[in-house]
């Protein structure tokens, strides 16, 4: 065998003894009133303290749904604010966060969310020509009349419940506009 193909650069500098989420609250303190995140195509202007308010309002909403430190909370969606948001709160609380690709289909979702083991879901309305409110009713018809967080399927024994980025989303998913009842 030849040598080795790892290598490492200096280390003179070590790593951070902090949580993802201590060091979003140490950059909060630092840029308050910056721009923290800008989504043009949805319209989103954040400050570094808006979007902290945003971040600790899911996080909370999410430990009043039942989720807690190691849990895992997928996310099916492409870039949008709401991703973001998830991605600081779940760290807050000490929750996985799990990337799905957009663009899975029915089979690949479902075998991502079993392979993770994914608790709840957060999931845009479509993607291109995709419409995942359809895949994930599909997926699992008991959706549509389970109570928020009290999902129970065969197919995804631990999946509890599914956000859903949309306005007006089917029954039975919990639209991301009302996380904050249960905060």
């Amino acid at each position: 065998m030849q040598g080795m193909s790892y290598t490492r650069g200096p280390q003179d500098k070590p790593l951070l003894a902090m949580t993802i989420g201590d060091a979003f609250d140490q950059t909060v303190a630092r840029f308050t009133e910056r721009d923290a995140l800008v989504v043009l195509h949805q319209n989103v202007r954040l400050s570094w303290t808006q979007l902290h308010q945003q971040v600790e309002d899911c996080a909370r909403a999410l430990m009043g749904l039942g989720i807690k430190t190691g849990d895992r909370v997928g996310v099916w969606a492409p870039n949008c604010a709401q991703w973001t948001i998830c991605q600081f709160a779940t760290a807050k609380i000490g929750a996985i966060l799990v990337n799905i690709n957009p663009a899975y289909r029915g089979s690949e979702l479902e075998f991502a969310l079993r392979q993770s083991g994914c608790s709840w879901l957060v999931t845009a309305e479509q993607f291109k020509i995709s419409d995942y409110h359809a895949i994930l009713q599909q997926l699992l018809p008991e959706l549509s009349s389970a109570k928020f967080g009290e999902l129970q399927s065969e197919q995804l024994p631990a999946l509890r419940g599914v956000i859903s980025l949309a306005q007006n989303p089917p029954a039975g998913f919990l639209p991301w506009r009302q996380l904050a009842e249960f905060s």
